[in-house]
């Protein structure tokens, strides 16, 4: 029985730990992309909306017409300003989540790797005990011929 790789609970755990990372790194990059395509119907209901306020002042506005639209076109760039935020802050989420997950791949490959060389090393262990039995053998039948 070949001895156990004694930093296998450790592997373990890193494996574990990076695919927990790519998971909140996937559902960061999904939030994104979510906020990012509400900023993006925001700005462009804006800017329908206002080239609806264009036509109607070409067309004659009231003042109070003039004022309300003005005010909704107020209302929208707050709204657009706040989402900019919020996409802002959703990046810097991602771009965390990046690194996080990346610190736990490379921890995973530095296990894997001393895991790798574990194996390699009970493998030449194995051959060189197999090559001594061998040798043993053919030395014993050797020695049953003369």
């Amino acid at each position: 029985m070949p001895p156990a790789f004694h930093l296998q609970p450790l592997l373990d755990l890193a494996s574990t730990r990076t695919d927990e990372a790519a998971r909140k790194l996937g559902e960061l990059v999904a939030a994104e992309r979510d906020v990012e395509q509400k900023l993006k119907m925001l700005e462009d209901y804006r800017a329908e909306y206002h080239e609806r306020f264009v036509q109607a002042a070409r067309d004659g506005l009231s003042p109070d017409a003039w004022r309300n639209y003005s005010a909704f076109i107020a209302k929208l760039d707050d709204a657009i300003a706040a989402q900019r935020k919020v996409v802002e802050q959703s990046r810097a989420r991602t771009v965390e989540g990046q690194q996080a997950w990346l610190t736990q791949r490379t921890r995973l490959k530095a296990f894997d790797t001393l895991a790798q060389r574990h194996q390699q090393t009970v493998a030449r262990s194995e051959a060189r005990q197999e090559q001594k039995q061998s040798d043993e053998h053919a030395a014993r039948r050797g020695g049953e011929d003369a």
